[in-house]
């Protein structure tokens, strides 16, 4: 599934099921939540904090895809093309970033 596709699934989705979007700044409230979540699991399982027993029945698979579809709502409700979003922002990383990790010395490997 191409982002331009997941992209108009979720407008049939949100059409058919969900009467209605909510407002953008709803949307962004429950994307803040949505991260909230997906951090949480991710402090858990690869930071130092133990797992409560509330948090042992999560998947960071579906905290990522809930991350997503709230993504894409938000593009959808402001008329964003994610697909041309991404493009345009991985050229602009390309071109600003094309020696700057290579040059940096805290990402080489380090020496045994």
């Amino acid at each position: 599934m191409t982002i331009e596709q997941a992209q108009q699934e979720v407008d049939n989705w949100i059409k058919t099921y969900g009467v209605r979007y909510f407002s953008e700044l709803t949307n962004l409230a429950i994307l803040t939540e949505e991260v909230g979540e997906m951090a949480r699991i991710m402090a858990r399982t690869y930071g130092d904090q133990s797992f409560k027993k509330s948090d042992l029945d999560k998947n960071l698979a579906d905290e990522m895809a809930d991350v997503l579809w709230v993504l894409m709502c938000l593009a959808n409700q402001t008329g964003i093309d994610l697909t041309e979003a991404f493009q345009k922002n991985l050229e602009k990383k390309t071109k600003r970033d094309a020696t700057r990790h290579l040059e940096n010395d805290k990402l080489k490997p380090e020496r045994e």
